[in-house]
């Protein structure tokens, strides 16, 4: 399995980016995907999951109701919509498939796309 993420950039606060995830393989060798975040200084974070079998969603509370992960509809391309953007938000942000949201948990990690937000 091989993960793309891409996406990211420098955006100003309250505004938007939508990151992507390509995954190679078939879709059974990952069981989820999902999304972390590393800011300086700080533990790597599951921000957001999306189980490839039922289609099930994980926010952490910090993006909930900001964030949206769906994908498309042959499942290889995850995406992170990300909305009213905080400087907060910004880090470097990596997709994974494993046991989401633990970082720990992860088989595979796509390289980070950093994402700047400017206050």
């Amino acid at each position: 399995v091989q993960l793309q993420a891409s996406g990211g950039g420098l955006v100003q606060s309250g505004g938007s980016l939508r990151l992507s995830c390509a995954a190679s393989g078939s879709p059974s060798d990952y069981p989820a995907i999902g999304w972390f975040r590393q800011a300086p200084g700080k533990e790597r974070e599951g921000i957001s999951c999306l189980s490839s079998s039922d289609g099930s969603t994980y926010y952490a509370d910090s993006v909930k109701g900001r964030f949206t992960i769906f994908r498309e509809s042959d499942k290889k391309l995850v995406f992170l919509q990300m909305n009213s953007l905080k400087p907060e938000d910004t880090a470097v942000y990596y997709c994974a498939t494993g046991s989401c949201p633990r970082p720990d948990l992860q088989d595979y990690w796509g390289q980070g796309t950093l994402v700047t937000v400017s206050s």
